[in-house]
């Protein structure tokens, strides 16, 4: 038997946003083996800051843990869009001294997280589905730095990455902007399941699912 326990932000806990369809946490309790157990511990609007109050909830016989956070620290960093700069360099060091900053943020919860299991899963942040193209184009490239230092850290620890870029790369995987439709969310549970059923025989190398 084993415990999965989703930490997290709205990737998560989408309920809200499904229009009556299937929430990520129901479609992996559809999913998962019999025997197994799946609980919700993520919450709507979380940041990296929050993720250790989740974890003081986490029930006792929690076994993997599935992390999916770092979204919203990057919205509360998006003025640096509007910016004012006099060069490029200007605006790429701007971008690179927030991406320093959720780093650290990261490194410091997902220790953490670690502490209770070693082979916690962490997800990158995807891409939106923005209707203006140019702003879906700017958000791509403003990411990149953020979801790379995810994907550092994930690999120095030798961790399953489920990369959400790929996952929900359609529109209808997303309920609007930034949300997970139930399409997206039957995805992302898949690979959910996915990962916690072969990390258990998985060498302990960093792995990418997408």
């Amino acid at each position: 038997m084993a415990h999965l326990v989703l930490l997290g932000d709205s990737i998560f806990d989408n309920g809200a946003y499904t229009g009556g369809g299937p929430a990520v946490i129901a479609q992996v309790r559809k999913r998962i083996p019999l025997g197994w157990r799946a609980t919700l511990a993520a919450v709507d609007g979380s940041t990296i800051a929050d993720i250790a109050a989740q974890l003081s909830r986490l029930p006792a016989d929690a076994e993997r843990l599935i992390l999916s956070v770092g979204g919203n620290d990057v919205l509360l960093e998006a003025d640096l869009l509007g910016a004012p700069v006099t060069t490029s360099a200007e605006a790429i060091d701007m971008i690179g001294a927030a991406a320093r900053r959720f780093e650290a943020a990261y490194r410091e919860m997902l220790r953490r997280c670690l502490q209770i299991d070693r082979h916690t899963t962490i997800c990158t942040v995807y891409s939106g589905n923005f209707p203006e193209p140019a702003l879906q184009r700017l958000a791509e490239i403003a990411l990149a730095p953020f979801n790379d230092a995810i994907i550092r850290i994930g690999v120095e620890h030798g961790l399953t990455i489920l990369d959400l870029r790929l996952l929900c790369s359609a529109p209808a995987d997303y309920a609007n902007a930034i949300e997970p439709s139930s399409v997206g969310g039957g995805k992302i549970a898949e690979a959910i399941v996915r990962a916690a059923e072969n990390d258990r025989t998985w060498p302990r190398s960093a792995r990418v699912i997408g």
